[in-house]
């Protein structure tokens, strides 16, 4: 897997949080992911691309208001898979989240990804 053909899809999945209306999500997210993405994340598993619709169109709505969701590491790309680090704020200094993904690559588009939300615990 080429390193451009994995970023592309990871910045499409990431512009489908920041898109102007609601409307263009879908469309984002069609032009990112397969048609049976597997999504596994802090509320569990999700599958297909209405599902992770859902997830995206639950952060835009954010109760402390619209957030930014952005890639904030380069993309790190072993054959056919990918990681990346992300951060997501809210306005006026409200919450911040920020995470690592890792996702599966088949044919140039997202068919499994994996959410890792906040920081790692210390070993004890």
């Amino acid at each position: 897997m080429h390193e451009d053909t994995a970023q592309s899809a990871i910045d499409t999945f990431i512009s489908a949080f920041n898109a102007s209306d609601d409307a263009y999500v879908t469309a984002l997210l069609a032009q990112a992911l397969t048609p049976d993405v597997v999504l596994w994340g802090p509320l569990g598993r999700s599958e297909g691309i209405e599902a992770v619709e859902r997830f995206v169109l639950d952060i835009r709505r954010h109760p402390a208001g619209p957030g930014t969701m952005v890639r904030c590491s380069g993309v790190d790309v072993p054959d056919e898979w990918a990681r990346y680090q992300w951060v997501f704020t809210t306005p006026g200094g409200g919450p911040r989240l920020a995470g690592t993904d890792v996702v599966h690559l088949r044919r140039g588009l997202i068919d499994q990804m994996i959410v890792f939300a906040g920081d790692i615990k210390p070993s004890v």
